[in-house]
């Protein structure tokens, strides 16, 4: 316990023949109250350590580079055909970032092109600058092709132009627009472009936006939505169609994709929702593409020509129940070669074949991300014909690498959206698998081995202000950090945990013990959640392996995968969200002592904390978003903060720049009486985020009131939280203007 000592006296020195001459006895200030602390020593954590992760058999870690370079929003990386001196990065906000090939580079070269300064970009929702391709002969034609969206309503537009003599950067007076398309949403835009090894253009295009293709587009070869396109950009102003095209010898389409003329020349392929990210395996020519998914499947394609990949009478390899006419007739559909269930993510991130020399047992291998989970995996041949994934790596980077790139040297490269850093593939340590955790809660040295429905000797229980929503459900939770280790708390007053950490949270439904998880930061850094479904007849949790939803209670309950526990627990929110001090900033009954105190107080002094952390009455602190008695607007926020703000932050993973988080001002917040960036969701023209005095208008409330593809939180949880919902409408309605 850190002490105050008051000084208690003064001492007077008197002469040696007469009295004292001295200055009066000083009274002496009070001594503070003293700090009354919920435990008496911190626990001794001797079992309650996160263990090594284990991985595939291929040993990879991902490493940042160019550290001292600082990028905002960047969507992908490539080089120039012939130069491998330099990158170029693209920014969603217009800018294509120019730098050395050099780890130590601390500057950037002249922008290669900004846009925002040419065009009118528009960088809503999935918008913005999108893709980048060089001409294969950029060294001698110094041509380099863009794609972005401009205007309201939005357009995709794909652009040539040329780099000055020295190609340190684009004429912005030679754009040639070679292609427009108009979209209806801010989403499925697709958008990057790439040149084939048969030296044509390619274009990958999504379906429209919005949520189920409802009016069948992607089927629909009259209009260039939800298709690969290829053209011929030598042969002929703007472009000419290669002659093997499906649709070739009919006219161009146009920018509108109602005018319906006849099937598209320009179409290769088609029946893709968002074909986000696509690469070509430089040895073998083969056109692959990560095509987003929309509820419960995410797909991997090996595209041919004419090839029809089903989207929206199928997603995936499964039937959609898509009531568009096309369907009804739609034939020789074609199944991805790989599809994963949601479970282990939410948007695939296209790769790469490696083909480069720094992984050999890597060699051939198709290599995708996924934007939510952060898991890297590879395609390996499942024995019996197929592909199957297996997982290389978990990065611990959830809603992050948005893209891939690939170097004139084959190795691959990870972009990192949500945190603005470039990451390469490179070797792992080259150590043997290490063990993963126990299949039984009881061996996790967690909780007790005789009753692991009690937490074991090291934790440290804690509770929060503003619970999330989890249907329902009643938690208990603990904290336990290995001895001799202490919390960071950062200047934002997030939580920063000492590898080998672990957080422990249970369940109840109606009394009944139904799940525990565990939250643990692996040796390696990376945080990773793992489900253990309570079994009454063993008295013990089973590990779930990957998720599981089944019905408890009368309610289909959600035992998430570890992929799924990352879509939450954001690296932009320091990865714990209820560990902060806005949350911890508060009293709790402790059950081994029965004193109630401060959590923030009682942590820092039983030395948990890197403190001393100061006066805790001095900090802020969130409100029960319960409490009637409470500040409405307080209440709310606390909610949003709480339920919402994980994601959307500064920084955050979403494709929005809303920011809902309590100390965020709400003017600030780029949601209040701002038009909605994914869709209105059918509440009309006068939609908004948040509509002041007008919940009904709201697309904030109506997501929180859905469970479908639109609603929020987009996973984990089954039913709908009335309470928070009534609390935001009664809010929003209270409004007048946005402060």
């Amino acid at each position: 316990m850190r002490i105050y000592i008051p000084a208690l006296f003064t001492i007077v020195i008197t002469g040696c023949g007469g009295s004292s001459s001295g200055p009066e006895p000083t009274v002496p200030p009070p001594a503070p109250p003293p700090v009354i602390l919920g435990l008496d020593a911190r626990p001794n954590n001797l079992s309650c350590i996160a263990p090594s992760r284990q991985v595939g058999s291929v040993d990879v870690a991902i490493e940042r580079i160019f550290q001292n370079l600082a990028f905002s929003q960047p969507l992908g990386m490539l080089q120039a055909p012939g130069d491998s001196t330099r990158w170029f990065v693209l920014e969603k906000t217009g800018h294509v970032r120019v730098f050395a090939n050099n780890h130590d580079t601390v500057s950037f070269l002249p922008d290669f092109v900004d846009l925002s300064q040419i065009t009118n970009l528009n960088t809503d929702g999935e918008g913005g600058l999108l893709g980048m391709a060089f001409h294969p002969d950029f060294q001698s034609n110094r041509q380099a092709f863009l794609s972005w969206t401009e205007g309201s309503p939005m357009t995709s537009v794909i652009a040539q132009f040329t780099a000055n003599f020295g190609g340190e950067s684009l004429d912005a007076g030679s754009r040639e627009d070679i292609l427009r398309l108009d979209q209806d949403f801010t989403n499925h835009n697709g958008g990057q472009i790439a040149f084939g090894p048969d030296g044509y253009l390619y274009i990958g295009f999504g379906d429209g936006g919005s949520a189920g293709d409802p009016l069948g587009r992607a089927q629909e070869t009259r209009n260039l939505l939800g298709a690969m396109l290829r053209i011929d950009v030598n042969g002929g102003t703007p472009y000419v169609i290669p002659a093997d095209n499906p649709f070739a010898g009919n006219p161009t389409c146009p920018a509108d994709p109602d005018l319906l003329n006849a099937d598209c020349p320009e179409i290769f392929a088609w029946g893709l929702r968002n074909p986000w990210r696509f690469s070509f395996d430089s040895a073998t020519g083969e056109l692959w593409v990560g095509d987003v998914g929309q509820a419960s499947f995410e797909e991997i394609d090996r595209i041919e020509l004419g090839g029809n990949y089903g989207w929206d009478c199928r997603e995936g390899a499964h039937d959609f129940g898509s009531s568009s006419a096309s369907c009804a007739t739609a034939t020789n559909l074609i199944d991805p070669v790989h599809e994963y269930p949601r479970s282990e993510g939410v948007s695939v991130t296209g790769g790469y074949v490696y083909r480069g020399t720094d992984l050999p047992d890597l060699h051939g291998s198709y290599v995708f991300t996924d934007w939510g989970s952060g898991l890297l995996w590879r395609l390996v041949d499942d024995g019996v014909g197929g592909l199957t994934d297996e997982l290389l790596l978990d990065t611990g980077f959830g809603f992050s690498f948005a893209s891939f790139g690939e170097g004139n040297d084959n190795e691959l490269y990870l972009v990192n959206l949500g945190g603005g850093g470039l990451y390469r593939i490179v070797p792992g340590a080259g150590a043997p698998n290490p063990p993963s955790v126990p299949d039984l809660l009881s061996d996790t040295g967690c909780m007790q081995a005789t009753d692991a429905s009690q937490p074991g000797e090291g934790l440290i229980p804690y509770t929060v202000t503003a619970p999330f929503w989890s249907d329902g459900a009643d938690k208990t939770r603990w904290l336990a950090v290995p001895n001799g280790t202490e919390i960071n708390v950062e200047v934002d007053g997030d939580f920063t945990f000492p590898v080998g950490s672990v957080l422990v949270k249970q369940f109840h439904l109606a009394g009944q013990l139904i799940e525990t998880r565990l939250l643990m930061r692996h040796p390696n850094g990376v945080w990773a959640g793992y489900s253990y479904q309570w079994d009454e007849i063993l008295g013990d949790g089973v590990l779930v392996a990957g998720g599981r939803v089944e019905n408890i209670q009368g309610q289909d309950w959600v035992f998430p995968s570890s992929a799924q526990c990352n879509f939450c627990h954001t690296f932009a929110a320091g990865n714990t969200l209820g560990l902060e001090t806005l949350q911890l900033n508060g009293d709790f009954t402790y059950p081994s002592t029965g004193r109630t105190a401060n959590q923030l107080a009682t942590l820092d002094g039983v030395f948990v904390l890197n403190g001393p952390i100061g006066d805790p009455t001095t900090f802020d602190s969130l409100v029960d978003p319960l409490d009637a008695t409470a500040n409405l607007s307080d209440r709310a926020r606390t909610y949003l903060h709480t339920n919402c703000a994980q994601c959307h932050r500064q920084n955050g993973p979403t494709p929005t720049d809303i920011d809902l988080r309590f100390d965020t001002a709400l003017s600030q917040t780029a949601a209040c009486d701002q038009p909605p960036q994914h869709g209105d969701l059918g509440l009309g023209a006068a939609t908004r985020i948040i509509a002041p005095g007008n919940a009904t208008q709201s697309v904030l409330l109506e997501r929180m009131k859905r469970r479908d593809a639109n609603g929020m939180p987009p996973l984990a949880s089954n039913l709908v939280d009335t309470s928070g919902a009534a609390l935001i409408e009664t809010w929003i309605d209270s409004l007048a203007i946005c402060l």
